[in-house]
């Protein structure tokens, strides 16, 4: 289930944002991953700062919408593979897009990526929170452990 709503000005004419206010719903990333796949898509790989507004915009309207969005962060499809932890200054460059996507584009929040044992990303939203030392947890991009439910 989701709303998918399409847009010819952008490389990918349509999107689909998927979210479960049931926790027990919410998935981890290769989960999330392979449904997206299911669906003939793909996680979001964000290739521009305009494409990140219209996503931001998108999440917007769906909390307008009165459906009763609440806490809950967004997978997207960068991740970064290999085993063990990464704990090198080189570690922000090891994290690619699932659909191979080449776009250097990214929208971390403040110290992130942290690296270590968390290697999927998923976009912040997290409207009730108290702001941090990057701002509200809205909208900014944070490494997570890939079997965390989103």
């Amino acid at each position: 289930a989701g709303q998918k709503v399409c847009y010819s000005a952008f490389k990918r004419s349509c999107y689909k944002l998927a979210y479960f206010q049931d926790l027990s719903r919410r998935v981890g990333f290769q989960e999330a991953r392979q449904a997206c796949e299911i669906d003939g898509g793909a996680l979001l790989s964000l290739e521009s700062e305009a494409e990140q507004q219209l996503i931001e915009n998108m999440l917007q309207n769906l909390t307008k919408s009165g459906s009763g969005i609440s806490d809950g962060d967004f997978w997207i499809g960068l991740w970064r593979s290999g085993d063990g932890l990464a704990t090198s200054s080189a570690c922000p460059d090891l994290y690619q897009w699932a659909d191979g996507s080449m776009s250097p584009f990214r929208n971390w929040y403040t110290d992130e990526p942290s690296c270590g044992s968390e290697a999927c990303v998923v976009m912040y939203h997290q409207p009730t929170a108290n702001p941090g030392l990057g701002g509200p947890y809205l909208y900014q991009w944070n490494d997570d452990r890939c079997n965390m439910k989103h």
